[in-house]
């Protein structure tokens, strides 16, 4: 952690990729947030052409003491028989992750039970679980920074440039709502919600026993000594992988409230690690949105999610692929004029048809109208008729414009305010617009 991680807001590929995003055929910020997604990866990976290779999902695993005073609805059992779960491939990470092509790790780093050796895994026990955080620190400063030096080890051997962050643990609920009460400054009380499915009651007393447990360690309060008191082991290990993730510019992805954790520890010792993070969701659990709301993340979805192990960050882990697709192949109004141009000068090219497709606005259609006035399968069947030029021929009696697609873009631009002239569509003269 000596190494500092540096800022990449590089105002200049911003700009780039801003440009290249406002320039696709389509109206100005139509995408939504799909556009400010490829600009943030594209930044992360200090390209215009981002590509994500080789996705690894990082499972974290352990138990943590706490839980034996009642804080869950589920018995430790469940965190080992989850990571076999895991390894079988029947849990929901693991038919998300093969179902999108992301390579799943498990890590075991202090569960209460012994694996035997297999693919998929990773041992890195510390102990069998965390010490209860009422009698004492959860890890000793020296537990917490092998855990932390597991992460970044374990990182570091696997390939890709995107790391997915999923955890399991029974109690770990716990150990992210102290985390942040405290590094947030805000009442446990608060933060606190039902875990696993715990009852209203359950809840209350779950609050009850982490007060106590705040009240114990009340002078754990820089983010290490936070982490080792009232942490586990999976999410120190989490750090160490998002800290060194961040220092190797890869993509992270990071799921619910547990992995978040994580992240607000690493970014409590490191901010600039925040710019190369992708929150994938909000999820059901009371205290995740004001941790989100604590690291100013904006996240992708939310769907009420709460069962961690990196689903939401599986699920969520499309919508990144196709914004790189989208800046990488989505077609510019330049390479469209280009394919105009060719077009024109092509000798062997058939004669074009004696109307063109215009833009006429349509009740019902909003300010942008109609493409080109085309009644449905008029664009299919001009395609078929005329290969290679269908809804951008880009030629028209007014002069050259790009068609119907510029025509959409310019007219809802226009609507919109955009004021976009760079790309303004002539409208026929013997056609005319009411």
């Amino acid at each position: 952690m000596n190494t500092s991680i540096p800022d990449i807001t590089q105002p200049e590929l911003a700009k780039t990729l801003q440009r290249a995003l406002d320039n696709k055929t389509k109206p100005l910020g139509s995408l939504g947030r799909i556009e400010a997604l490829a600009q943030r990866i594209g930044l992360i990976l200090g390209t215009t052409a981002p590509e994500l290779r080789s996705p690894q999902m990082l499972v974290c695993a352990a138990d943590h003491g706490l839980a034996a005073r009642g804080v869950s609805a589920f018995p430790s059992d469940v965190t080992w028989q989850m990571v076999e779960n895991f390894l079988a491939g029947g849990a929901a990470v693991s038919v998300l992750a093969r179902q999108h092509g992301i390579g799943l790790t498990v890590v075991d780093c202090g569960v209460k039970h012994d694996f035997a050796e297999r693919d998929g895994l990773i041992v890195r026990k510390i102990a069998h679980g965390t010490a209860d955080a009422l009698e004492g620190p959860a890890m000793s400063a020296a537990q917490c920074a092998q855990a932390i030096d597991n992460g970044r080890a374990v990182l570091k051997s696997l390939p890709g440039n995107a790391l997915l962050l999923g955890e399991m643990g029974i109690g770990n609920t716990s150990a992210a709502s102290m985390l942040l009460a405290r590094l947030a400054g805000l009442d446990v009380a608060e933060v606190t919600g039902a875990g696993t499915g715990l009852d209203a009651a359950a809840v209350q007393r779950k609050i009850g026993i982490l007060s106590e447990v705040m009240e114990r360690h009340a002078d754990a309060k820089a983010p290490l000594d936070a982490l080792a008191a009232l942490g586990g082991f999976e999410i120190a290990t989490l750090v160490g992988a998002v800290l060194q993730a961040a220092e190797e510019r890869r993509v992270i992805v990071v799921d619910g409230f547990i992995a978040t954790s994580a992240v607000l520890v690493a970014a409590h010792l490191q901010p600039h690690v925040l710019q190369r993070c992708v929150f994938a969701h909000r999820s059901g659990e009371r205290g995740h949105v004001l941790m989100l709301a604590h690291l100013k993340a904006q996240p992708l979805l939310d769907l009420g999610l709460r069962l961690g192990e990196g689903s939401g960050a599986a699920l969520a882990w499309p919508l990144l692929v196709s914004a790189c697709a989208l800046l990488r192949e989505m077609a510019s109004f330049e390479a469209a004029r280009t394919r105009q141009l060719l077009h024109a000068h092509d000798p062997f090219r058939s004669p074009l048809p004696a109307r063109p497709a215009v833009l006429h606005p349509h009740p019902g259609d909003g300010a942008a109208g109609r493409l080109g006035g085309l009644q449905p399968g008029h664009a299919a069947r001009q395609c078929r008729a005329f290969p290679g030029r269908g809804l951008d021929r880009g030629r028209s009696h007014g002069g050259g414009v790009l068609g119907p697609v510029a025509a959409f873009a310019a007219g809802a631009r226009r609507a919109l305010g955009g004021g976009d002239h760079q790309h303004r569509v002539r409208r026929v003269a013997h056609r005319s617009v009411s």
